[in-house]
């Protein structure tokens, strides 16, 4: 028995899906390549961070209690820093997702009576909350404290306006500035890590002064270089996203200039503790393992999106990007211009899914969305957005934001089978 008639024997594929499939592997061969360069060269660097910190048995085991001395936790920030071109890192299992992390890293430098800037737009969604552009006001964001915000809006082209935040950082004492790397769930593109080192470097030489934070999250691995090689002061991520490789359980990362790692330990656990307590719990040895296999599972993950747009632009749907483009991040959109269309592609996601595949998503009002979201996630860990995952607003046009795949080969299936769904519509 053939590959193909194994998949259309077991999985209900039709002969037609596993023809565009096949005729879209042909296209897309040359990105594979390009994409296989990159995480090789992204896994040499973790080999050598791994080597040059003796990373050994000790560093996997448990610790317990306060945490004093934890090898496994301390060296792993040193890992981390180095890989990512950093002066330091934090490291944590306590962080319990990437607005967590981001969050924590604004409100670590940032003082009553400061400015925040989001230079490329509204932040992501769940941001808008803990900064207090919505929301009820009294529970702690950072408006709550005093803070100001002020927002540059992206031009037509989804790229900063220069302009405005020259204008911005002239008029105002901006001791903040925010930086998305990846779309969310907006119309725009995603953003190389040299890219956002032009952005830094031209907000750095109008205010020198000014802190510059990223947003991190679905970005790690894709390039070949991380935007603390581009002197970003901070970056920050989840660890069940790209850098957990699939293996992290939680967790979550922050990166950079040194005095300002200190300020995020300080408000993440105490003043006068910061990183010195904290025990793994025995979480190291998946955090470790996780980040060794990262940039092959990112690789995956990336195959698979170019996979997705490929298909889906065949069929005549509008994708970002485009199947040819040079990916700075894991997600592909495909605007799909149906609520029908939306839930029929998650059902499709799920059903490729190796856990959950038999249930079917629903939309719902999900913590931190302003309208209701689908979402398929048949994964290992919950919510982990490195597994085959799809999730989109439901609301015109209705885009689907599909990332991640452990493996190319499993999320495939799950490509034909969002197909097979939307087909069976007609």
């Amino acid at each position: 028995m053939t590959k193909d008639e194994y998949i259309s024997k077991n999985f209900g594929i039709s002969q037609e899906i596993l023809k565009l499939i096949s005729e879209a592997e042909a296209e897309i061969s040359p990105q594979f390549r390009h994409i296989e360069g990159t995480a090789e060269i992204n896994q040499l660097k973790v080999m050598k961070a791994f080597s040059d910190n003796r990373v050994s048995e000790a560093h996997l085991l448990p610790a317990t209690g306060y945490g004093y001395d934890d090898l496994g936790r301390d060296t792993l920030d040193k890992v981390y820093a180095q890989v990512f071109g950093a002066e330091d890192a934090l490291v944590r299992h306590n962080f319990v997702n990437g607005t967590h992390t981001i969050y924590t890293a604004l409100s670590a430098v940032l003082r009553p009576g400061d400015t925040l800037l989001a230079a490329t737009g509204k932040p992501y969604d769940t941001l808008e909350e803990a900064i207090g552009i919505s929301g009820e006001s009294g529970r702690g964001s950072l408006k709550d404290f005093g803070i100001n915000y002020i927002q540059s809006d992206l031009l037509e082209n989804g790229l900063p306006n220069f302009d405005s935040i020259k204008k911005i950082l002239t008029e105002n004492s901006v001791k903040a500035v925010e930086i998305q790397r990846s779309k969310g769930y907006g119309d725009r593109p995603t953003y190389s890590a040299e890219y956002i080192g032009e952005i830094i470097s031209f907000i750095k030489n109008i205010s020198p002064q000014t802190i510059c934070i990223v947003d991190n999250c679905y970005g790690e691995f894709v390039d070949d270089k991380e935007p603390t090689e581009y002197d970003a002061d901070l970056i920050a991520g989840s660890l069940i996203k790209n850098p957990g490789g699939g293996l992290a359980l939680t967790g979550g990362y922050i990166a950079g200039k040194k005095e300002y790692v200190d300020l995020c330990a300080y408000r993440l656990t105490s003043v006068g503790i910061g990183k010195e307590c904290g025990a793994n719990i025995g979480m190291a040895r998946s955090m470790y393992q996780g980040f060794f296999l990262a940039p092959h599972i990112t690789a995956q993950a990336v195959k698979t999106a170019v996979l997705c747009a490929a298909v889906f632009k065949k069929l005549g749907y509008a994708v970002d990007p485009e199947p040819d483009a040079v990916r700075h991040d894991i997600i592909q959109s495909v605007k799909l211009q149906s609520a029908q269309k939306l839930k029929a592609f998650c059902a499709g996601i799920q059903k490729g899914a190796p856990v959950d595949s038999f249930v079917t998503p629903e939309p719902w009002d999900m913590p931190g969305y302003q309208d209701q979201v689908i979402m398929a996630a048949g994964a290992f860990v919950q919510g982990a957005s490195i597994e085959l995952s799809a999730d989109g607003p439901v609301k015109p046009p209705y885009l689907v934001f599909m990332q991640g795949g452990l493996t190319y080969e499993s999320a495939k299936l799950g490509i034909m089978s969002a197909v097979q769904k939307i087909n069976e519509l007609s």
